[in-house]
């Protein structure tokens, strides 16, 4: 069955659902600013008590040509942030171009939690593809249709904003079909593609593989020349295969450098060594991962803000090695866009941990070492937590305690064909003084990204890897 093409009607008889065939009426509209701008909402309530709501923007009287977002409730990806799908992105990509137009409509359509088989089932189903089922076998495996959608109120609901036409932003064959069913006309079908995250990849696979999506995961880097300038990149085949450890996340070590190997020139300027595709590949394996930490460092030269912009996606848990907490309170990275975790030692005063949890920012105190926070205490902490991936961007401090932790599973390099001389390393010394005793990688791949070069290897562990069987007492920490 794990193969099979299932592209199932929405009642799994053959037929509509009666009750479904019954008059809308407006009940309610009203303005709603939001943070993408100004909609007018207006909502429609079925006889059987059901409401759709409808955001509109701009002028959409002559029904042509609208461009339209009809989106599936799904309580956890669009309030509570799941990253088991991509629902959530999706809704606020659909907003934003929508506003962007200056004209159009999105539906959000109620009763289609878990493509319609409801919250419980869908938290059953779950439970299903942790056993190893993917979306469509999970549902099967449970007696429950694989889809069972009814889009035709959504339908009702543009015919009472009198809409004829529409552009309608989906990567599904079925909301295209159940339209033009319905006597609404598709004249485009734009795919609304999302970066995805290394814990709904599978999901979207499934979908396109077995339910017919399209353009569901936007421009794929392969082994080939990449053109990034998609509003949204899978880069999940850059992170290699994620395995977290017991103790320890998957990391992944990610820096841009010269050609001769600096991060930043003798005066601390980064802005920007590699080009703008090689940057949006980045922010799309921010999207991939579940945090992304750096040191206090970067924060205080770059005042980085580790959110995921260029690319539609989700921003990770953004964490911060910060051994005296100097993090200051101006900083971007503590703002309100995504969590904020600072990992810290007792050198930090109880005062300033107590000033920056008031704020929302996680602080975790764990043990010291000679050049900070120690850094399998902060991993071990990550991982108890639920942290699975970790994409490390650095500086330089950090790369260098990574890779002598021996705790470095992927290492990405994007390469500028620039030539600085002196200037910040990305890598400081390792204690290797033979050849032989070098950090070694394998598996290759290579990425042309307009004038930049994009380098990934997987690492080749030794035995100063906290999780390998013959990590010994000399575990070297930074």
């Amino acid at each position: 069955m794990a193969n099979a093409a299932v592209h199932a009607m929405p009642d799994e008889s053959g037929g509509w659902k009666d009750d479904e065939t019954a008059t809308l009426r407006e009940v309610a509209h009203v303005p709603l600013p939001t943070a993408f701008g100004l909609f007018d909402a207006r909502a429609f309530e079925h006889p059987s008590g059901r409401v759709y709501v409808a955001l509109v923007a701009g002028d959409i009287r002559d029904g042509r040509d609208v461009l339209a977002r009809l989106h599936s409730e799904c309580l956890t990806g669009d309030v509570l942030g799941s990253l088991r799908c991509d629902c959530g992105v999706q809704l606020r990509e659909a907003l934003r171009i929508i506003t962007a137009e200056g004209r159009g409509v999105l539906v959000y359509v109620t009763g289609h939690e878990g493509r319609g088989i409801g919250l419980v089932n869908k938290l059953r189903a779950y439970v299903e593809q942790d056993n190893g089922a993917d979306t469509v076998d999970a549902n099967l495996r449970l007696g429950l249709a694989v889809d069972s959608r009814d889009y035709r109120p959504a339908a009702g609901v543009l015919d009472g904003l009198g809409v004829r036409s529409v552009r309608l932003l989906t990567n599904n064959p079925l909301k295209v079909e159940s339209l033009r069913a319905a006597g609404i006309r598709v004249s485009q079908v734009v795919n609304l593609a999302t970066a995805p995250h290394a814990r709904n990849t599978g999901y979207l696979q499934t979908k396109e593989r077995r339910l017919g999506h399209t353009g569901a995961r936007g421009t794929r880097v392969a082994e080939t020349e990449v053109h990034a300038d998609a509003p949204a990149i899978d880069a999940i085949a850059l992170l290699g295969e994620i395995r977290p450890k017991v103790r320890r996340p998957y990391v992944v070590l990610k820096y841009a450098q010269s050609l001769d190997g600096r991060i930043a020139t003798s005066t601390g300027d980064s802005k920007w060594i590699t080009g703008e595709d090689e940057r949006r590949v980045s922010h799309a394996l921010r999207a991939a991962c579940d945090a992304v930490a750096v040191g206090v460092g970067t924060v205080l030269a770059d005042d980085a803000q580790l959110t995921v912009r260029m690319v539609a996606g989700t921003s990770p848990m953004r964490v911060v090695l910060d051994a005296s907490l100097r993090v200051p309170d101006t900083a971007q990275i503590l703002g309100s866009e995504a969590a904020t975790t600072i990992i810290t030692t007792e050198r930090s005063t109880p005062k300033r941990r107590a000033e920056l949890r008031q704020r929302g920012v996680r602080v975790e105190v764990v043990p010291e070492s000679a050049e900070g926070v120690d850094v399998l205490a902060a991993l071990a902490v990550l991982r108890e937590s639920g942290t699975t991936s970790l994409l490390v961007e650095g500086g330089s401090r950090v790369i260098t305690s990574m890779l002598a932790a021996g705790v470095v599973d992927r290492l990405v390099v994007g390469i500028a064909p620039v030539v600085i001389g002196d200037g910040t390393q990305a890598v400081g010394p390792l204690g290797v003084s033979l050849v032989a005793d070098a950090i070694h990688l394998e598996n290759r791949s290579v990425h042309g990204l307009h004038s930049d070069v994009l380098l990934a290897w997987d690492v080749v562990h030794t035995a100063t890897d906290p999780d390998c069987p013959h990590a010994g007492p000399g575990t070297r920490r930074a």
